[in-house]
C-alpha cells in the first residue's frame, strides 16, 4: 500500500514538473490547478454542499483533503456546521464561531472524475500560458522579431513566434510578396492586445518603423545613436524615403547608411522585396528639407504657409514629372516625410498665380480705397494684402513708402476704416436676410462675415450653434495632395477635399476661441434651467397654501 501511495505521489509531481516545463509556466500554477481539480472531484463524491479543500505538497507530493466546518450551538446546515460537542472530537477546545478542519480520506478518482479533473487542469494551465504570453510580448511593441510562417488564412499570414503566434494582416504585408509555409520571416511587432482566446500579436512588414529597425540592425552608427533617422515614409513594395542626421560632424549620415558599394542599404532593400530607398539628409530648416525630400527633382523655389501647414514648391517645367513622380509617388512620400502638404507648380504657373493675385489685390485697393491704379499697385508691391493691414498698420510705416507722406498715410487709413465699416454693414444686411438672429452677433470672436457663413450653413439661432461641437465649428478643411496626369498636361480640376471641415474653418479661429463661442451659445440653456427650477419652487408654495386652506375648510364643515 505504501509503495502505491509513493508511486501516486511521484506521478503527481512528475506530471506537475512536466506540464510546467512544457508550457513554460510556474510549477505552483500547475499545483494549484491540480488542487482545484481534486477539490472538484471530492465535492462530487462527498456532496457539493461541503466546503472541501485540498493541499498538494510540491516537495513530497503528499495530498491532504479536509472539510471546513463552523462551530455553532444549534446546527442548521449539517454540511458546513458542527455542534460544540462534536467539534471537541475534531479539535479539543473549539468554541462557538470557530472554523475547524474535518480531515477526509483520499478519494479514488473514477473515469468521469478523472476526465473532469483533466479539463480543470488544462483550462487553468491554458489561462496561465496565455497570461505568460501576454506578459512576455506586451512591452515588445516596435521590436523586430523573426518567426516561421505557419499558415495563410484569408490573405492573413499566421507566424509561429516560438512561444506564441502573430498575424500579419493583409494591409500590413508588402504587396505582391510571395510567402510560403515553413519559411522564416521578419516583421515588426505593431501592437499586442489581450484577448479571451489569448494575446493577439499584430505584426507588420509595411510600417515605416520596420524599415527604421532594419537600418538599425545593418548600420552600427544608427544602433549606437551616432546617426538618427528623423523621418521615414514608405510606399510598401515600391519606394521609400528616410531623412537621416549625424550627431558627429565627421560622419556622413547618407554614406554610412548606404555602406561600402551599397552593401548596407542593399541588405535592407532585399528584406523589403526590392523596395527602392532614397536616403536624404535631414535639416531643421523646413524649406531645405523639402528640397532634399523631392530629390531627384530640382527645385527652384519653396514658399511656406505656416498657418495652413502647406508648402508651395516651384520647379522648372522639365522637372515637373520628376518632382511629382509616377502616380504622384514622389511628392506623396515627400509630403509624408515632411509632415506638410506639398503643392507642385511650374515656373509658368507660379508666375501666372503671382500676376493673378497681384491684379486681384490691386483692383480691391483701387475700388475700396478709391485710389488710382498706380497707388494700389504700389501698396501691393510693398506687401499689403488686406484692408485690415492698411487700416491698422503703424502710420509711420505707410508714410515711409517712397512717394508717400504722413498726410497721405492718414487719408489711406481713414478710407480703409470706412471701407471696413461698409463691408461690415453689407455683411450685417446679408446676415439678416439669411435670418440669423441678432443674439449670435453678441457672441465673442464672431464677425458679421462669420455670421453670414453660419447663416449659409443653416445655423441661424443660438440653439443651432449650441448643438455644434467645437471641431464642427472651427476645423480647417484638408485638401488632398494635388494630382496631375503625368502622361499629359497638368490637370486644372479643383482640388478634392478629404473632409468638409468646420463651418468657420476658413476664418482661423483657434480651439480656445471655438470653445468660448460654443459655451457662450449654450449659456441660455443653463439660464433656462435655473429659471424653471425657480418657477417650480415659487409655484409650489401657493399651491401648498391652497391645499392647507382647503383642508381647514373641509375639517370645519
Amino acid at each position: 500500500m505504501a509503495s502505491s501511495i509513493s508511486a501516486n505521489r511521484a506521478e503527481l509531481l512528475a506530471i506537475a514538473n512536466s506540464v510546467a516545463s512544457e508550457k513554460m509556466i510556474d510549477k505552483s500554477i500547475v499545483i494549484e490547478a491540480m488542487e482545484e481539480a481534486i477539490q472538484k472531484s471530492a465535492r462530487n463524491r462527498y456532496g457539493a454542499e461541503n466546503d472541501i479543500r485540498a493541499k498538494l505538497d510540491p516537495m513530497t507530493g503528499d495530498l491532504r483533503l479536509w472539510r471546513v466546518v463552523e462551530v455553532v450551538e444549534e446546527v442548521e446546515d449539517y454540511f458546513k456546521q458542527v455542534s460544540v460537542e462534536q467539534a471537541q472530537k475534531l479539535q479539543p477546545g473549539a468554541k462557538v464561531s470557530d472554523f475547524i478542519v474535518d480531515p477526509l480520506p483520499p478519494v479514488d478518482l473514477g473515469r468521469i472524475d478523472a476526465q473532469s479533473a483533466k479539463q480543470v487542469i488544462f483550462q487553468k494551465v491554458r489561462d496561465a500560458e496565455r497570461e505568460r504570453q501576454y506578459e512576455e510580448f506586451k512591452d515588445r511593441a516596435s521590436e523586430v522579431i523573426t518567426g516561421v510562417i505557419k499558415s495563410v488564412e484569408f490573405g492573413h499570414v499566421i507566424v509561429n513566434l516560438g512561444r506564441a503566434e502573430g498575424v500579419i494582416r493583409r494591409d500590413q504585408q508588402i504587396p505582391r510578396e510571395a510567402v510560403r509555409v515553413g519559411e522564416r520571416i521578419r516583421a515588426l511587432i505593431l501592437k499586442v492586445e489581450r484577448n479571451n482566446r489569448g494575446p493577439q500579436i499584430f505584426l507588420s512588414r509595411a510600417h515605416p518603423d520596420f524599415m527604421k529597425k532594419l537600418f538599425a540592425q545593418e548600420v552600427p552608427e544608427i544602433y549606437d545613436g551616432i546617426i538618427e533617422i528623423k523621418a521615414a515614409a514608405r510606399d510598401p513594395g515600391s519606394r521609400a524615403k528616410i531623412g537621416v542626421i549625424s550627431h558627429d560632424s565627421s560622419i556622413d549620415p547618407v554614406g554610412a547608411c548606404v555602406g561600402m558599394k551599397g552593401s548596407r542599404v542593399q541588405a535592407v532593400v532585399q528584406e523589403m522585396q526590392g523596395e527602392k530607398i532614397d536616403i536624404i539628409p535631414w535639416s531643421e530648416d523646413t524649406a531645405t528639407f523639402v528640397v532634399n525630400a523631392l530629390q531627384p527633382a530640382t527645385v527652384s523655389r519653396v514658399v511656406l504657409d505656416e498657418e495652413e501647414g502647406r508648402i508651395e514648391v516651384v520647379v522648372p517645367d522639365d522637372q515637373l514629372s520628376l518632382a511629382i513622380g509616377r502616380r504622384g509617388q514622389n511628392v506623396r512620400l515627400a509630403s509624408q516625410l515632411t509632415g506638410r502638404q506639398i503643392d507642385i507648380m511650374t515656373e509658368e504657373e507660379a508666375s501666372e498665380k503671382r500676376q493673378r493675385e497681384f491684379a486681384e489685390r490691386s483692383k480691391m485697393f483701387e475700388e475700396e480705397l478709391d485710389v488710382d491704379e498706380t497707388l494700389s499697385q504700389l501698396l501691393v508691391a510693398e506687401g499689403f494684402n488686406e484692408l485690415e493691414e492698411v487700416a491698422y498698420v503703424d502710420k509711420q510705416e505707410l508714410a515711409s513708402i517712397e512717394g508717400f507722406d504722413e498726410e497721405l498715410a492718414e487719408e489711406l487709413q481713414s478710407r480703409a476704416l470706412e471701407a471696413l465699416d461698409r463691408q461690415e454693414e453689407g455683411y450685417r444686411a446679408q446676415r439678416r436676410e439669411l435670418g440669423v438672429e441678432d443674439a449670435l452677433a453678441e457672441l465673442p470672436h464672431l464677425t458679421e462675415q462669420m455670421l453670414v457663413a453660419l447663416g449659409k450653413a443653416g445655423i441661424r439661432t443660438l440653439d443651432d450653434l449650441a448643438d455644434l461641437a467645437t471641431d464642427e465649428l472651427i476645423a480647417k478643411k484638408r485638401e488632398a495632395p494635388r494630382r496631375r496626369n503625368t502622361d499629359g498636361p497638368p490637370m486644372r480640376r479643383p482640388q478634392r477635399t478629404e473632409d468638409k471641415g468646420g463651418v468657420l474653418g476658413e476664418f482661423g479661429l483657434n480651439e480656445e476661441q471655438g470653445n468660448e463661442v460654443i459655451m457662450a451659445a449654450r449659456a441660455h440653456w443653463f439660464e433656462d434651467e435655473e429659471s424653471d427650477r425657480a418657477t417650480a419652487v415659487s409655484g409650489n408654495e401657493p399651491q401648498a397654501a391652497q391645499t392647507e386652506e382647503a383642508a381647514d375648510a373641509e375639517s370645519s364643515q
